[in-house]
């Protein structure tokens, strides 16, 4: 089944709003990822760009990080080898900890000195020595200062239940310049190189999220995204010559894998404006630099209404004038009974919208691969009863 047929498929049973995840487009697209790093540097896929795609992991990714007890309880029942979990999250209780302690979790990140302390007691405890790496912080809430991974390691003797490996970076995402790359793989390296020579500690595992840009917008989006890896994939080799590197991604793994089918309910004309009014809307697609909707994604009409080109405001159904998908967008075709496909929409759509906004149902979800067909993994699923008080 080609992905044109799996779209008419879903057109025709009436399953709009819905998300179609491209499986061999995700595995192609993380093979092409890991041959740009090289054999020495493994994946780590961050779940929650995409938790529908983990069971159709690539064998090029080797680890999972996820952030909360949810994701946590999502790789339980999905079945996934819970050693190759990365247990990270600036907030764990100690419930938490026991929790995946128990599960058998790879490594632990501590973000703070009451994590390391949490997690050595938790270990201490249940008699286990953990593997943990610490986050240094890029001055938000995330991570700790250097100084206190420095009280860490210059008193590991005293954390009985922790195996240090290494330290966990990540700054930020949709960055544009390998440049910013070089950059913070500096600060690592003067880091790692100074606590060996003040406290003989070698680090042994580098958990790295270069946060690298997708194009959304753009009229070569795989190029401009491979070239920005290529460029990049040079400082991230280098380093890893000297230290053993892990790299850690989301949106850039999975965004190219997504497309986002929404039917035109309803078209208009006010004030002179083209509106078309969708059975979807920001509540379920999210493009990161999406301001005020003036930015055009690659957009599809399928079931075309004649063959004319016009501008359109393509807006939601939420009744808030902030639903707008995109301001201006130049369409053939589209009327109402059209059904648009908006592509690159493989991550945090599907689990960073505004979900539960004037109890809207929540989008059909399938994935796709040439040789298993069309699978619908979700239905829609209800939003009022989530939003209805109980007396």
């Amino acid at each position: 089944m080609a992905i044109n047929e799996a779209y008419e498929n879903i057109i025709n049973s009436g399953d709009t709003p819905a998300y179609v995840f491209d499986t061999d487009k995700f595995a192609a697209r993380a093979q092409k990822t890991a041959s740009a790093l090289g054999d020495n540097i493994p994946l780590c896929y961050s779940i929650k760009a995409n938790p529908f795609l983990i069971k159709h992991l690539p064998s090029c990714v080797q680890w999972l990080e996820v952030c909360s007890p949810g994701e946590l309880t999502i790789c339980e029942n999905t079945g996934i080898d819970l050693d190759r979990i990365i247990f990270s999250g600036v907030n764990k209780t100690q419930e938490d900890v026991e929790r995946a302690m128990a599960d058998g979790v790879g490594i632990f990140t501590a973000e703070s000195l009451l994590h390391a302390e949490l997690i050595n007691d938790c270990a201490v405890k249940n008699g286990k020595t953990v593997p943990i790496i610490l986050r240094l912080s890029c001055g938000n809430q995330f991570g700790m200062d250097e100084s206190d991974i420095r009280k860490i390691i210059s008193g590991r003797d005293e954390y009985k239940g922790l195996d240090i490996k290494g330290l966990h970076y990540y700054t930020g995402t949709q960055k544009k310049k390998a440049t910013i790359i070089r950059d913070e793989l500096a600060v690592l390296e003067d880091l790692i190189e100074s606590l060996k020579k003040d406290y003989g500690f070698c680090t042994d595992h580098v958990e790295y999220g270069p946060g690298l840009a997708c194009d959304y917008f753009g009229k070569e989006p795989e190029e401009t995204d491979m070239l920005l890896l290529s460029e990049a994939s040079e400082y991230l080799r280098e380093f890893a010559q000297k230290y053993p590197l892990s790299i850690e991604m989301g949106r850039f793994l999975a965004s190219d894998c997504g497309s986002y089918l929404t039917k035109i309910m309803d078209t208009k004309v006010t004030h002179g404006i083209n509106y078309a009014i969708c059975d979807g809307g920001i509540n379920h697609l999210k493009y990161y630099g999406q301001t005020m909707a003036m930015q055009v994604p690659h957009i599809t009409v399928y079931r075309p209404v004649g063959d004319k080109a016009e501008n359109w405001s393509l807006c939601g159904s939420l009744c808030t004038t902030a639903d707008v998908l995109v301001r201006k967008a130049e369409l053939t075709g589209a009327g109402a009974g059209s059904v648009l496909v908006f592509d690159r929409a493989g991550a945090y759509s599907v689990t960073e919208g505004l979900a539960l906004f004037l109890s809207r149902p929540m989008p059909n979800i399938y994935i796709y691969s040439e040789n298993g067909g069309l699978i619908k993994l979700r239905g829609q699923i209800l939003t009022d009863p989530l939003n209805t008080p109980k007396f």
